[in-house]
């Protein structure tokens, strides 16, 4: 069954869309819009009828929400009617504290506190364990993590680190969530766990054109068990949210 994105142009180069209870990653530097494409990716499911939650590790859930509000997603109206779930269990204001408790943004924006023994940054294990509870007691179908770069750190070693990110996503795999896992973009070349592990792999690129103005760009680099090509194709901001457009010519 295919997931439509709600990413307007996207769908249409993906055989109709994503598939059902998959996990895909997309990385992106700074600014191309991954907030933006997990939101909207949200926003179309839940005014379909299929809920959704936003994980946010990194960025404070007040300001996505105020930042997603500026867009015809109908984000507030979403929360309020229990479509639209976000769940914030990165660090808290305080240098060198966390929080101890996970927050759940309530239709009233009111803070649902949960216990947790949780004392460090939050790791892969622990943000799994928030995730798959909040799946169980909310229904949501599709789910957007952000990041894996906020998690990616927390391991002693190297291949420690390559071994919880990869445990995560197969343990993601047991939610029956079609999921979308944001990360930053540092070299396009260097390959990860989290990139073979995903069923896809999308880039958001930002760069300066010929015309030396900056200029955004959407790369499928990966989509199991669909037919794709791997062209840029430009990528724009719209009050809908994002649009991609035609292939980039060199």
């Amino acid at each position: 069954m295919r997931i439509k994105t709600g990413i307007d142009g996207f769908d249409e180069i993906i055989e109709g869309g994503l598939l059902q209870g998959r996990q895909y990653l997309l990385s992106g530097s700074p600014g191309s819009g991954k907030t933006t494409f997990g939101v909207q990716f949200l926003a179309a499911g839940a005014l379909a009828g299929e809920p959704g939650a936003y994980i946010a590790l990194s960025e404070s859930i007040d300001t996505i929400v105020e930042d997603m509000s500026r867009y015809n997603f109908h984000v507030n109206e979403l929360i309020d009617k229990k479509k639209l779930f976000f769940l914030d269990i990165g660090p808290n204001k305080n240098y060198g504290e966390y929080n101890d408790f996970s927050t759940i943004i309530t239709p009233d924006y009111d803070q649902k506190i949960d216990d947790s023994p949780e004392t460090t940054p939050p790791s892969p294990q622990s943000v799994f364990k928030n995730v798959e509870t909040l799946v169980k007691h909310t229904g949501v179908k599709r789910l957007v993590v952000d990041s894996l770069s906020a998690i990616r750190f927390t391991a002693q070693s190297p291949a420690q680190e390559e071994r919880s990110i990869g445990k995560f996503i197969r343990n993601l795999k047991t939610l029956d969530c079609t999921t979308i896992l944001l990360s930053e973009l540092i070299k396009p070349d260097a390959y990860t766990i989290e990139q073979f592990a995903s069923h896809g792999v999308i880039f958001l690129h930002n760069f300066m054109d010929k015309n030396d103005r900056m200029a955004r760009a959407l790369q499928i680099i990966k989509m199991r068990g669909t037919k794709h090509d791997c062209d840029m194709r430009t990528l724009e901001f719209t009050p809908k949210g994002l649009r991609v457009r035609k292939e980039l010519k060199a």
